[in-house]
């Protein structure tokens, strides 16, 4: 019996898979890529928008709940309060988000979109948002539901041991209903990362 030459052997596999890997490494392979996807993405639109990916999902997420608190932004964004405090203060100088204080608590700030913050507040080509919404409008709805929830327990076991956010987890509320998830949300392409 001779042994299989490299050559036979990667005309046999899928040569874009590589060889195999197994469920829990070629998982890990599939979000590196799709880590990397968002990245290169982020920087493009930070180039051609002005804003990076972090920043995007935070504008459309401030526009979709007005007088939200930074911690209810950042638990819908599955990030610790303090890691959206520079994206927040940049966009705040550039002249994107408003801060008022709370007044049912002064310790807390409540952020809108100002005017040039809303003229960006729609959907746009070259977003993380846009390409999400491409490949999921390829998708059947089981398939799209089956997606959520491997990636939802995937980001409980990464998030296992952070805490809660400061100000409770509950959910603003829409500033209508129709404006739900759907085309061009935003939301459904979030970011573990907000660093810039």
């Amino acid at each position: 019996m001779k042994p299989i030459d490299e050559a036979t052997e990667t005309s046999t596999q899928d040569k874009s898979k590589g060889p195999p890997l197994g469920e829990v490494l070629e998982f890990m392979r599939l979000l590196w890529a799709v880590d990397h996807g968002l990245q290169s993405t982020s920087k493009r639109m930070e180039a051609t928008l002005g804003l990076t990916g972090p920043q995007r999902l935070v504008l459309r997420l401030v526009g979709r709940f007005p007088g939200i608190t930074a911690g209810r932004l950042a638990h819908i964004m599955h990030v610790h309060p303090s890691t959206l405090t520079g994206v927040l203060k940049r966009m705040e100088k550039r002249g994107l988000l408003e801060r008022k204080s709370d007044p049912l608590d002064g310790r807390k700030a409540l952020f809108a979109l100002t005017d040039a913050g809303r003229a960006l507040d729609v959907p746009s080509e070259g977003t993380v948002e846009h390409a999400v919404q491409r490949a999921i409008s390829r998708m059947s709805k089981a398939r799209l539901t089956n997606a959520q929830d491997v990636l939802m327990a995937l980001a409980e076991e990464l998030g296992a041991g952070e805490p809660p956010p400061a100000d409770g987890t509950g959910m603003a509320t829409p500033r209508d209903e129709g404006h739900a998830p759907a085309a061009e949300g935003g939301e459904a392409g979030s970011q573990k990362s907000a660093s810039r």
